[in-house]
């Protein structure tokens, strides 16, 4: 199948709408990160709960169109996550009416520190990328065979990385080392059985993807370069 083709004149139907799933679960997630809850006693964040659905989206979007098409939408994602951050940020500098009296709660939940925003940037693209990649590499080994390993697999690795570089670049020297290797440990450890509950889901997508666009994409000859954008 030739890689050189746009979404559109390959005639994909539903390109779009995973791509805009894809961006609606990372601002939500970008948004309610910073909500700590309480899972097997640890502090997480409320989004190990429905973050891992981008990674569904990931893995639903390489296996179907193929890594550089998964790639081109992190980026898109990447973008959106970064514009919607920088808008967080201005909208709780902006001095608020005097009849306003919920501007401390807009600054409690919008206003970030830029050190947790960067962090979870430069993760959630790492992550992202790390988890197309061993998708991809594993439907060629695989001879598209097995996708359930290929779609844990690549969870597991993506997870890891995205869980690693968030914690360390945002909260290490914040949260103590005990705390901090237990949260990286039990958000990996949540958001990879997430993955693991929606795998029957997965294959359905997967398959109604496949037959309504006519497309199960090989990556045998891809740049595998993440730098590049389209």
């Amino acid at each position: 199948m030739n890689n050189t083709l746009s979404a559109s004149e390959r005639g994909y139907k539903f390109l779009g709408v995973l791509t805009a799933l894809y961006i609606t679960f990372q601002l939500v997630s970008d948004v309610s990160a910073g909500k700590i809850i309480s899972l097997l006693g640890f502090p997480v964040s409320v989004t190990v709960i429905f973050f891992p659905v981008t990674y569904i989206l990931s893995d639903v979007l390489t296996e179907v169109y193929g890594y550089a098409r998964a790639r081109s939408v992190i980026w898109v994602v990447l973008l959106c996550s970064i514009l919607a951050g920088i808008s967080y940020q201005i909208v709780t500098v902006i001095p608020p009416a005097v009849f306003f009296k919920s501007n401390d709660s807009y600054i409690q939940v919008l206003g970030q520190i830029p050190r947790i925003l960067v962090g979870g940037w430069i993760a959630v693209f790492c992550g992202e990328i790390c988890n197309s990649y061993v998708l991809a590499r594993l439907k060629i080994i695989c001879n598209g065979r097995w996708l359930w390993i290929r779609t844990i697999s690549s969870t597991i690795v993506g997870q890891f990385v995205n869980t690693l570089m968030f914690y360390i670049i945002s909260l290490s020297g914040i949260l103590p080392f005990d705390q901090l290797y237990r949260a990286i440990l039990t958000g990996w450890v949540i958001k990879t059985v997430v993955e693991i509950l929606f795998t029957p889901l997965t294959y359905l997508v997967i398959s109604f993807l496949k037959k309504s666009e006519g497309e199960d994409y090989y990556d045998k000859n891809t740049n595998f370069n993440p730098l590049i954008v389209n």
